[in-house]
Order: C-alpha cells, then structure tokens, then sequence
C-alpha cells in the first residue's frame, strides 16, 4: 500500500498544517512516511507545495515522479491545475473553488474551473463559504481536508481527528473542537 500526495496552496492557507495533520495520522496508522517542501515566497503570497509519501513499506524518495500522484490537496483552484501532471490516470484532485488572485495575469477563473471539472476524479468545494457559514474562516484548510478524507483511504478519519487533537491541543480545546467539526463538515460535503 502507498499514497502519493501533492498539496498545493500559496502562503498562509495551511497546507503545512494539513500535510502535518496527515503525516501524524499516518504515523499513528504505523505506516512510514516521507516529506518534502517547497515553501517558495510563502510570506509574501507565493506557492506552497508538499509531496507527502505514505506506505506500509520503507520510503526511498521523499519526492513524487510525474504521473504518479494519488491524491492533490489544493487551497485554490489555479494551483491544482500547477501539479496535474503529476496526477495518476486514476487520481483524485480535491479543490477549493476559491481563487487566490495574486498575481496580475492570474488566469480566467470559469476557465480553471472548467478544466479542473473535465478531470475524472474531482473534489471541488467552496471552502470560503462554508467556513462562513458555519463561522469557522480559520478553519477552511481543515475543511478542504475532510473533503480529501473520502479518498484517504490509508487513513480512517478518527486517525485524522485524533492527529487534529495532537497537532493543535495546545492552542487550547475550542481550537480543536473547531478544527475538529471543520473536518466533519468537509467529510460531509458533496
């Protein structure tokens, strides 16, 4: 068993903190991981990648090869079309709708989303609106992650809720409970 993931953001949506809450809940799973990142200009609005490799055998590379991606986990929707072709023929890309514009010639937004819709295995979520909704804007990246919980399949979601507890438990328990049901909403999101 093994799973390639590619997350994928820019600076300050909490991609780290997803691929953090990931890789403890392999660990906790008992599977080996291996973790690269590319923080690129994070602080100033730049991209964010991570390859996250999780197996039940040792790990040789930490990076993903060209079509070999099980999964891409994306904060907004130009930066999951960036890492497409690394994508298997049977993964999963799962998405904010959310645009981050942050450049001058950032493309036509129906036109990403257009493309990212022709793609066979596709998660597309308004993340912004329901963080809103449900008052938990902090929170959108834990959303986007329950959403990407229906294809982690190496990693059952109480193993994700109880990583939410580790990871966060020091930011005091209204920070996990919040964490914790923004997991529960994206789960639940169709």
């Amino acid at each position: 068993m093994k799973t390639d993931i590619i997350l994928a953001g820019v600076g300050g949506q909490g991609i780290l903190s997803i691929a953090t809450v990931i890789g403890q809940a392999a660990l906790e799973e008992g599977l080996y991981i291996k973790q690269a990142e590319v923080h690129g200009m994070s602080q100033r609005g730049g991209d964010v990648q991570s390859n996250l490799r999780l197996s039940d055998r040792p790990i040789a590379s930490d990076l993903i090869s060209l079509g070999q991606a099980d999964i891409i986990i994306a904060m907004e929707p130009m930066e999951a079309l960036r890492y497409k072709e690394f994508l298997n023929p049977d993964g999963w890309i799962i998405t904010s709708s959310n645009p981050f514009v942050n450049i001058p010639n950032y493309p036509d937004v129906d036109a990403v989303i257009s493309e990212l819709k022709e793609m066979k295995n596709i998660i597309l979520i308004d993340t912004e609106k329901i963080g809103s909704e449900n008052k938990m804007s902090k929170s959108v990246n834990m959303i986007l992650l329950g959403a990407a919980s229906k294809a982690l399949s190496s990693i059952s979601f109480e193993k994700l809720c109880a990583s939410v507890k580790t990871i966060f438990g020091a930011k005091g328990e209204a920070v996990v409970e919040m964490n914790i049901r923004a997991l529960e909403i994206g789960r639940d999101c169709e």
